[in-house]
């Protein structure tokens, strides 16, 4: 599945629901719910549906397994019925066109974003005139963002104030399905709901700074990060070594490269989280940048105005227009 959140427009005002893709509509999951259960002759279809298959992401990841079979046996009912009208005349079924994508995840409980690709991590420390420190093969680090500046895709990105050097960065980013602690490394993949595409948007010079401190980063991140535009399961998503990955900035190609070749896995990213730590459905995990994936390694900068596509093979395509400064 490809699941979304959506905004839709209703003479009550505007609405976040949870959906999935399915080709060029989108499936509302909630009201798809109530129409099965309306069928069904059920006295109360919206309540049932609020209890079994919620309106928000959230809410939805946190109903673990059975949410997400439910899910997916509302789409093939979907599918087979056309695009019945639900309860109340209901709209089960919208055209993508009709409806704005936000992030896929709105509000997650936290955001953490590793640092796992070796060439990214090289060329860094190489431009500092630097070597990898050895801490770096031991253990998988990671920093905590800000998880109230989500954005979505297409929405635009802003140029804060303080920053005369934005930055993109590519990265996959998985979103956690169960609630765990201390989890083995063999079952850590179990908790993963699912798999976007994310836009570490950094700025650099700020960010600089800050870690020159050896704290951070804060305001060189915290401003905003992108995600979407689905939330993809994996079964979709398929063989996690091999995701090819293009930055593209205007329609021109800056890189090619693959997010599929991370030196520490999520598999490993999740086991030394949850060592002593709960982590729960609707917390997202970042890769950190690929190899290539930033303008930092390509010493090709981003200007107002500017379009930033981020492409990973079976998880989707992320569109971040910059803002003005």
């Amino acid at each position: 599945m490809r699941l979304v959140t959506y905004e839709i427009k209703t003479a009550l005002g505007r609405h976040h629901r949870l959906g999935a893709l399915v080709g060029e509509t989108v499936v509302d999951l909630n009201f798809a719910c109530a129409w099965r259960h309306e069928g069904l002759g059920h006295p109360a279809p919206y309540r049932y549906a609020d209890a079994h298959l919620p309106a928000t992401m959230k809410a939805f990841l946190e109903g673990g397994k059975p949410a997400m079979q439910e899910a997916r046996q509302l789409l093939r009912d979907v599918a087979a019925a056309g695009r019945p009208e639900g309860p109340n005349e209901e709209t089960l079924v919208h055209d993508l066109a009709a409806v704005r994508l936000l992030a896929p995840v709105p509000e997650p409980n936290s955001l953490r974003d590793f640092y796992a690709f070796e060439e990214h991590v090289k060329t860094g420390f190489a431009k500092r005139g630097e070597e990898i420190p050895k801490p770096w093969y031991e253990i998988p680090v990671y920093y905590k963002g800000n998880a109230r500046t989500m954005i979505g895709p297409d929405a635009p990105s802003p140029w804060p104030r303080y920053t005369d050097q934005l930055d993109f960065e590519l990265e996959l980013a998985c979103v956690i399905g169960r609630e765990g602690r201390n989890i083995p490394v063999e079952q850590a993949l179990d908790y993963v709901a699912g798999y976007t595409v994310m836009n570490d948007l950094s700025a650099r010079d700020i960010q600089r700074k800050e870690m020159a401190c050896r704290l951070g980063p804060a305001k060189g991140k915290d401003f905003a990060t992108a995600i979407g535009p689905a939330l993809v399961t994996p079964d979709e998503v398929g063989d996690l070594s091999d995701l090819p990955a293009i930055v593209r900035v205007n329609g021109e190609v800056w890189s090619e490269s693959n997010a599929g070749n991370p030196y520490w896995s999520f598999a490993q990213m999740i086991a030394h989280l949850s060592q002593d730590e709960t982590i729960y459905p609707g917390d997202i995990l970042g890769s950190g940048t690929v190899g290539r994936g930033c303008g930092l390694e390509l010493d090709r900068w981003i200007r107002p105005g500017d379009v930033v596509e981020l492409e990973i093979a079976r998880v989707g395509i992320l569109r971040t227009p910059i803002g003005s400064k």
